[in-house]
């Protein structure tokens, strides 16, 4: 921001009370933002890196056949991480870069507290999130294909999006205040960032287990994903999954907690970290400035949960299905039911009827989490003879040969009692490849929304430059 133009009006909004001081600090920061070239450079590069990657996606959807709903969930989880990236770097130089251009002193000299300073930049610096969330929209639309998806997922996106915007761009934020150079605040946040978003590119495999689940859930970048995916791909609900959400809040806060009530009081010319222990721990200032800013969103985050196994079983029960075998495209929806009897003499207990899917070739192992919005159903007892019709819903995910089964598993009747679950005929499950291709037709949106960012940014230069070659008017 040049501060030096606008200090007078700063001291005249703090006297008159005729606009805030913040507010005053956010109109110059918005306007030297977006006129002086920095946002526009980096939402081209935002563009340039969406198209580059949407074309690839499309060109492995040829491939391998991708469902729409899986390309709209990728192509906003990009949009969210490459969106995060222009608000940080902006951040990371609202004040570093300021004591650099020797414009930080006469902005602090005026009658504005460091906390109305901080608020007005750090306002100004979340603007170019919402633009880069509408830049996304064409590419979500073409690789999406119209499907029904788009409009939840954008929601979806703009709802994550907006509270890790807030989180990381408050996190370069906070660094740029303790930064005394401007190349120790974008080392240092792009850093953090790399933290964060190195852990969401690990394979499925590398993030299973209890550790794996407790880190997904302490990075808010990886909860966010998993949200997003499971939600939007999986047909999950938001309340099963909401512990995920919540990381994305929490990290949200926390880092507002820190600009606002610990950074932004503190603001100096010098950039001096505060200490948060004793001058013998962490002598580095540069370690200070990384680890607290890492602190704040890995403790703000919840923990995760522990699941609860299943309960055993008994006898005297018979399942079967209304389906034997059945032939869908990936991404189909499939509906069938099952019916639970009681064959015995004796009322059931309590039942449990559990769905599983197997791969009966090679491959990688079936999730049903991400096949079945519902993958268990209570029954009440059954009389003798009596039965329970249950209606379930398998969406294919992955091409390849499947084996679905019911099993009805009662509820023991102590802590030292067991008894043994009754499975129903398995159901084939051929899965073919998703045989609409996705169309060509992402290559014109992928050339012309970073070719049109251009020729926008074009235009200012071109007026400077005009103003500067008409000739001066004689009085």
């Amino acid at each position: 921001m040049s501060a030096t133009h606008d200090l007078s009006s700063l001291a005249m909004g703090r006297q008159s009370r005729a606009a805030p001081v913040w507010w005053l600090v956010f109109r110059r920061e918005f306007v030297d933002l977006w006129t002086g070239g920095r946002v526009l450079m980096l939402l081209i590069l935002f563009t340039a890196i969406m198209s580059v990657t949407s074309v690839l996606r499309e060109l492995e959807s040829q491939l391998n056949l991708i469902p729409p709903v899986e390309m709209v969930f990728l192509t906003i989880l990009s949009s969210i991480s490459f969106g995060l990236f222009v608000g940080l770097v902006i951040a990371a130089d609202s004040f570093s870069g300021e004591r650099e251009r020797a414009t930080l002193e006469p902005l602090l000299l005026t009658p504005a507290r460091p906390r109305q300073i901080v608020v007005g930049k750090f306002l100004a610096a979340l603007s170019p999130w919402p633009v880069t969330l509408l830049l996304s929209v064409p590419y979500v639309w073409v690789l999406g294909q119209g499907d029904d998806s788009i409009g939840n997922g954008l929601m979806l996106g703009a709802l994550l999006g907006g509270l890790l915007a807030i989180a990381f761009t408050g996190l370069g934020m906070a660094v740029s205040i303790w930064s005394t150079s401007n190349r120790v605040s974008l080392f240092t946040s792009l850093l953090i960032y790399l933290v964060f978003l190195i852990p969401t590119q690990f394979p499925g495999s590398a993030q299973k287990g209890d550790l794996g689940y407790l880190v997904q859930q302490l990075n808010p970048l990886q909860a966010s994903s998993e949200f997003l995916e499971k939600v939007l791909v999986n047909n999950r609900t938001v309340s099963e999954k909401a512990p995920y959400l919540m990381a994305a809040i929490y990290a949200a806060v926390g880092v507002l907690v820190l600009l606002f009530l610990v950074a932004a009081p503190r603001l100096r010319l010098d950039g001096e970290a505060p200490r948060l222990t004793s001058p013998g721990w962490g002598r580095s200032r540069s370690a200070r400035v990384l680890a607290a800013p890492v602190l704040i969103l890995l403790l703000a985050s919840p923990q995760a949960g522990l699941a609860t196994a299943p309960a055993m079983g008994s006898d005297s029960l018979q399942v079967s299905t209304d389906l034997a075998y059945k032939t869908v495209n990936a991404g189909d929806t499939l509906h069938f039911s099952t019916v639970v009897t009681n064959t015995g003499t004796r009322p059931t207990p309590a039942l449990s009827v559990a769905m599983n899917i197997v791969k009966t070739g090679q491959g990688d192992p079936v999730d049903p989490e991400d096949w079945s919005p519902e993958r268990t159903q209570q029954l009440a007892a059954l009389a003798p003879g009596a039965s329970a019709k249950q209606s379930w819903t398998v969406d294919a995910v992955l091409e390849g040969d499947y084996m679905v089964y019911l099993t009805a598993i009662p509820k023991p009747s102590g802590t030292d009692a067991t008894s043994k679950p009754v499975s129903s005929p398995g159901i084939h499950l051929t899965v073919k490849a998703f045989t609409e291709s996705n169309p060509g037709g992402v290559l014109p949106v992928a050339i012309a929304m970073p070719l049109g960012l251009g020729l926008i940014a074009l235009v200012p230069r071109w007026r400077r430059r005009r103003r500067v070659d008409e000739p001066a008017v004689e009085p």
